[in-house]
């Protein structure tokens, strides 16, 4: 006769076993749409190019783009560089694409100084990103850009749409974007404006570090804790700062988010400038 424990214990496992199973279906569901999001994109826009910052949410992207179109990645990958990200990042982003065999392109950026200068300080560099984008729009007649932004980061941000039309000169009016029923996506896009498309809005970061520990996505080793500090958001090296934490591995980062109050951005600081830096950024064409 089996014993209680053992009983308690077989129990316990079919518990956790229907957690799994649960939490495998819901990844499932997540992945399935955006991967439907990205041959949307593909089929009705065009030309069409995905921004890569090399960090956990559009490396994540990369995957499912691999995984919608057979290992193939069938448009350009751009890297917006201003030379100042961390160098793990640039280390990270040359072993992928040969690992990868990735059609990667960078923009540099261009100087501080071509910006709006009553931007804050570090909103000012971050700014420089969006000078680079609207170049590489105004030069290759991109009619489409993927972005791997999710709609929990950031409180303007979760104003998007999954097709967010953008302006000639790449500004967006969040209070101007088109309903989005039934999966029914707006492809008519005016001659010289562009269309952001967001695959990922429905994620959030739990979700992305779940998806990337069960896929086993490789990341910028920068995520993980060393002495006490790791980064949870990756940007330039000179605006954005680490967080107390000892989560040293993927199952760690994903206990700590499970509890933390800590928002995901407290360590960019562009973001913690004034309160309506962020928002000036993104309405000007920030990613």
């Amino acid at each position: 006769m089996r014993s209680v424990t053992s009983k308690l214990s077989d129990r316990r496992a079919d518990s956790l076993n229907g957690m799994a199973t649960t939490l495998d279906a819901y990844l499932d569901e997540l992945e399935a749409r955006t991967i439907y999001i990205l041959r949307e994109a593909y089929s009705c826009v065009n030309p069409l190019a995905m921004l890569w910052s090399i960090g956990k949410d559009s490396t994540a992207l990369l995957w499912m783009v691999r995984k919608a179109f057979l290992g193939d990645v069938p448009f350009p990958v751009v890297l917006l560089d201003t030379g100042m990200e961390f160098p793990e990042v640039y280390a990270f982003r040359d072993w992928l694409v040969d690992e990868w065999n990735l059609p990667v392109e960078a923009e540099l950026c261009p100087p501080e100084s071509t910006v709006d200068q009553t931007l804050p300080p570090a909103s000012r560099h971050a700014a420089r990103k969006t000078a680079g984008l609207r170049a590489l729009i105004e030069r290759e007649k991109y009619r489409g850009i993927i972005l791997g932004i999710r709609r929990d980061e950031q409180a303007i941000r979760a104003k998007e749409r999954i097709f967010s039309p953008r302006n000639g000169d790449g500004s967006w009016d969040p209070r101007m974007q088109p309903p989005e029923l039934w999966e029914y996506f707006p492809y008519d896009i005016p001659d010289g404006a562009h269309v952001r498309i967001h695959p990922l809005l429905h994620w959030t970061e739990l979700d992305i570090w779940r998806y990337t520990l069960r896929e086993k996505i490789p990341y910028v080793p920068l995520y993980l804790a060393k002495n006490g500090k790791r980064y949870r958001s990756l940007g330039e090296s000179n605006i954005t700062f680490p967080i107390d934490s000892n989560a040293d591995t993927v199952e760690r980062i994903i206990s700590e988010l499970e509890v933390t109050r800590q928002p995901e951005r407290a360590g960019r600081a562009m973001d913690n400038e004034s309160e309506d830096a962020f928002e000036r950024l993104r309405t000007s064409g920030y990613m």
